[in-house]
């Protein structure tokens, strides 16, 4: 019984040990790992966005607090002046989450454009949404209606990944409607 005690009372003791040091590593790399996402992959996805700033939108970018978690929000300057922001949102796709960067005009009317985050699409198929001729179907679109043509509207699917584009439109979507709720915010933080 008291090797029985005895064995419990050591893996318990490495369990815990290896739980602590497994919530050192991570808290210790957790600035890293943002770093390198905002490096290699929101950035890059702000450059297909925006194409006439002189500021960094990686280093100016604020976060807001919203009823659904936090946003965080990329602003384009030009000689100091607000021109657009951009802020990532997600749709369902075929193979996962579709993260899209969507970016605004400074009144919110027209979209500056899309850059595609994250993607866990079919080779060929949903993964063709990364694509100009999709994207650019969003360049520069009114924020009223942003719908796929077979819905009525004058988005394009990409032919045999309706699931990719579906998402990749819902969630263009959603960056619209948080995009009027912190509307407010954005002008008093930066000015327009």
């Amino acid at each position: 019984m008291k090797e029985m005690l005895k064995m419990i009372l050591v893996l318990s003791l490495i369990c815990g040990l290896s739980g602590l040091t497994l919530a050192t590593v991570r808290q210790a790399t957790a600035p890293r790992i943002e770093e390198q996402v905002l490096t290699y992959v929101q950035g890059p996805a702000l450059k297909q966005i925006f194409t006439d700033y002189d500021n960094n939108p990686v280093q100016d970018r604020k976060t807001f607090d919203m009823a659904s978690g936090p946003i965080t929000v990329f602003p384009a300057k030009k000689d100091g002046k607000l021109t657009g922001v951009a802020f990532e949102t997600f749709g369902k796709g075929y193979g996962g989450p579709i993260g899209i960067m969507v970016g605004f005009s400074t009144d919110g009317a027209e979209l500056e454009g899309i850059g595609v985050t994250t993607l866990k699409e079919t080779p060929g198929l949903g993964q063709r949404i990364v694509e100009p001729q999709f994207r650019d179907q969003f360049r520069n679109h009114t924020t009223r209606s942003v719908a796929l043509s077979k819905n009525g509207g004058d988005i394009a699917a990409v032919s045999g990944a309706t699931i990719s584009s579906t998402g990749t439109v819902a969630a263009v979507n959603d960056a619209i409607r948080i995009f009027q709720q912190i509307k407010d915010k954005l002008q008093a933080t930066w000015g327009s």
